[in-house]
């Protein structure tokens, strides 16, 4: 880190000692007289040398500091990439997209951006701790699997101790910001999530098949998340997008790990295809998932949450991604499967796009909203009444400075006694 400074004192090092001449190993030069003309040609000969090694240690010094800046933006460059794949930064974005429409979902009539803002920030750092600890929680896994074995830690890009350390220090940051911009229950979500992701699902995967499922609830939550940070409670109708975020990531993951069954078995994990050689279990456990989020859009209208035409939207979206998985139980092959897997990849934005666009403010918010501002004035209108009060009863206590007589009262019995005082009506 240094390497600049130090070439650059010795080339100052260098300068004064071919500058300055040693008397002791040239004591003819130092101590002769010389004459006039010899004086001018070497003083001459001597300040074009100085030129020449001025202008060679600018240069030298020019190559170590660019030298020096390279190597410093080369780090930065290489740490920031390591950085952006350890987080995941497109699964990141997809939980921060659900977390950001829970918000939404959740606010009244009026959205508070800064609010959303925190919170999605928030979301995206306490994600990208979860994805870090699952990678450095894998590295031999994922060492052996095609598909991950170019990650950071696995081609040791870096160090597991350094990514333990980016994943501590973003997690805690994320669930601060939750707890002081958003509340307690956010903060709470979240944390909880990735306790969930890191120490529950990631061991989980390396045992059982249920991972899957398990998976699927740490999936649900971040719109759960969102909700709260807006509302600061959960009700009924906020389960309507956790809700379908669960089931359609059940479709979702089987029809991957169909695709993907040889390098997940390379890598040690436990999926539920491994046990279906032919696939129609897992074809039928996608539909069966698929069937559950029919009514979905239903619920959403009944609810309060959404208008008439979400439930119409939700249904058609549903019975797309249902006909893609009965495609897939009647036929379980590759192709079959990478269409479910393409339907499901369109079908969640089409559905939070609908939620958004048709969402009715949160009542219960707004009725929040109400009640706080009335009890709000009813503070105030009582603290007005308390400071009447006491100002009542000091000027109770202290009758005199009521009834003070006028200055030409004091003026005609001080001065001029032989004068009647005069009375006032009051």
């Amino acid at each position: 880190m240094w390497r600049g400074g130090a070439t650059t004192a010795f080339v100052a090092r260098a300068l004064r000692s071919r500058l300055l001449l040693d008397p002791i190993h040239h004591p003819v030069t130092s101590l002769a007289p010389i004459s006039s003309a010899r004086t001018s040609s070497s003083s001459t000969s001597s300040t074009a040398a100085a030129n020449t090694i001025v202008e060679e240690a600018a240069v030298a010094a020019a190559v170590s500091v660019s030298q020096h800046t390279g190597s410093i933006s080369d780090a930065l460059r290489h740490y920031g990439k390591c950085y952006r794949e350890l987080s995941k930064v497109r699964l990141s974005a997809l939980v921060v997209a659900t977390s950001g429409a829970g918000y939404v979902l959740g606010s009244g009539n009026i959205v508070d951006i800064a609010g959303l803002c925190c919170t999605c920030a928030g979301t995206m750092m306490v994600a990208a701790s979860a994805n870090t600890l699952n990678q450095v929680f894998e590295i031999k896994n994922d060492a052996k699997m095609k598909r991950t074995m170019r990650r950071p830690l696995p081609s040791g890009r870096i160090s597991p101790a350094h990514a333990a350390m980016w994943a501590t220090s973003v997690g805690v940051a994320g669930t601060a910001l939750l707890a002081w911009k958003a509340n307690g229950l956010a903060a709470g979500l979240a944390a909880s999530n990735l306790v969930l992701y890191a120490f529950v699902y990631t061991p989980l995967k390396q045992i059982h098949p249920v991972n899957t499922w398990v998976g699927a609830i740490v999936g649900a939550i971040p719109p759960l998340l969102g909700w709260a940070a807006a509302s600061t409670e959960l009700s009924l109708n906020a389960m309507i997008l956790p809700a379908a975020l669960y089931y359609w990531q059940i479709p979702h993951f089987m029809a991957l790990a169909y695709l993907c069954r040889n390098d997940y078995l390379a890598g040690g994990y436990r999926m539920f295809s491994f046990a279906d050689p032919t696939g129609k279990r897992t074809a039928w456990v996608s539909l069966r998932n698929c069937l559950y989020m029919l009514p979905l859009g239903l619920f959403a209208y009944n609810w309060g949450l959404t208008s008439e035409w979400f439930s119409f939207e939700a249904s058609l979206l549903t019975l797309g991604l249902t006909i893609g998985s009965l495609s897939f139980v009647l036929k379980p092959s590759p192709k079959t499967a990478r269409r479910m897997f393409y339907g499901s990849l369109l079908y969640l934005p089409a559905f939070m796009a609908g939620l958004l666009l048709h969402r009715l403010p949160n009542e219960q918010k707004a009725h929040n909203l109400a009640e706080k501002s009335e009890l709000d004035g009813v503070l105030y209108g009582a603290d007005l009444q308390d400071k009447e009060r006491a100002t009542q009863k000091r000027q109770d206590r202290n009758p005199s400075s009521m009834q003070s007589r006028p200055p030409v009262a004091y003026a005609s019995v001080a001065p001029f006694p032989f004068l009647p005082v005069p009375i006032y009506d009051s």
